[in-house]
């Protein structure tokens, strides 16, 4: 295990994430798929955290995400819920089928700490397509 540093601490804080669009819609293919995983990306570097690993699923996206203690994890997730949301809307507005506008993310998030288990949740991560059974062809990491 590696620890990071701040001026005056080390730290290895590392967090499982779950959220899923406005009314569970499965609006989470296609073109808003391969746009999202990069915005997640940039969007955590603004708050100086780290996606380690990504899969979005047809309803839903789990990603494990580390957090520097300086910022609350409420702080990062509803970031990158927020920003992400307005950057789709930006994009793809043309859209009327399934598209909820700015208001993309339903409230609210699921949330636990990942401790020495680190290697069973990224593996939990990666095989969210198959334990869902229906996914679609392209492959839903970031």
């Amino acid at each position: 295990m590696s620890y990071e540093s701040l001026s005056h601490s080390k730290w290895d804080c590392k967090y499982h994430v779950v959220f899923v669009p406005k009314y569970r819609k499965k609006v989470l293919y296609g073109k808003i798929r391969k746009f999202l995983g990069p915005v997640f990306h940039e969007l955590a570097g603004q708050r100086r955290s780290k996606i380690l690993e990504g899969h979005m699923v047809q309803d839903h996206v789990h990603m494990l995400i580390q957090i520097p203690p300086k910022y609350s994890v409420a702080e990062v997730v509803g970031y990158i819920k927020g920003k992400s949301a307005i950057a789709v809307a930006r994009q793809f507005s043309g859209r009327k089928k399934n598209f909820n506008g700015e208001s993309f993310w339903a409230r609210g998030y699921a949330v636990s700490t990942v401790g020495f288990e680190e290697a069973q949740i990224r593996k939990y991560i990666r095989n969210q397509e198959q334990l869902e059974g229906n996914g679609s062809d392209d492959n839903g990491e970031f």
